[in-house]
């Protein structure tokens, strides 16, 4: 059964709010380790969905390059959680780009969004940053970090081709628009390792009735 698209647009704007962005990175830990400042993940998560970039290519002249042009392109991937620290309000060169299974779409193809955006972002770039955060330096980090969604409707041969390519994949079971008594069955809230990590993300994740189970305890 294919994904539909209304769960795949849910999950979108879920994880647009850093709660939903902090949830996430909470089912892949060396992810999670990488943040800033766990007791103020507002300050140190950006949240970009499907986002643009501006890269800087040379223009040549009869003795080399003499100038640059900026062409804005947009990446073929969901949304981007940029890295922040809080007290120096700097980002850190962490950016987590992250691939929802799209509805109908194949291992191959979804697969084909991550080696695009690896191609894009081999380049010299800048994030187009949201509004609030345009005064922060937008450079792009050296190496992006990728994290696949999937659903409980994604085929099996999905989830073990991107476990064999070594790239880490959680599993998203939406099940706030469920059936109520469904739903009541269904949900069941997520235990942590440490207290530690205990926060807004946590309430949020109750609020939102979501259940997510990780598929990968490490690795890319």
């Amino acid at each position: 059964m294919a994904t539909p698209q209304s769960d795949y647009e849910h999950l979108l704007a879920w994880c647009s709010d850093y709660r939903g962005a902090l949830a996430l990175l909470k089912q892949h830990r060396p992810y999670l380790e990488m943040l800033p400042s766990m007791r103020r993940p507002q300050e140190s998560i950006i949240t970009i969905p499907l986002p643009n970039i501006s890269i800087r290519r040379p223009l040549d002249g009869p003795l080399g390059p003499v100038s640059t042009r900026r062409e804005v392109t947009s990446l073929p991937c969901d949304l981007v959680m940029l890295m922040c620290d809080p007290e120096w309000k700097i980002k850190t060169g962490v950016d987590v780009v992250l691939f929802i299974h799209r509805p109908d779409e194949d291992f191959s193809e979804l697969l084909s969004r991550w080696r695009r955006t690896q191609i894009l972002l081999s380049e010299n770039y800048e994030w187009l940053m949201p509004m609030q955060h345009e005064h922060l330096l937008n450079e792009g980090s050296e190496r992006p970090y990728p994290l696949f969604i999937a659903f409980p409707q994604t085929p099996e041969r999905i989830i073990r081709g991107l476990t064999g390519a070594g790239l880490p994949a959680i599993v998203y079971t939406p099940t706030l628009w469920s059936d109520p008594e469904e739903r009541a069955n269904l949900v069941t809230p997520p235990q942590f390792e440490s207290e530690e990590l205990t926060d807004d993300g946590d309430a949020a994740l109750r609020e939102w009735g979501i259940d997510i189970e990780s598929t990968d305890d490490g690795g890319e």
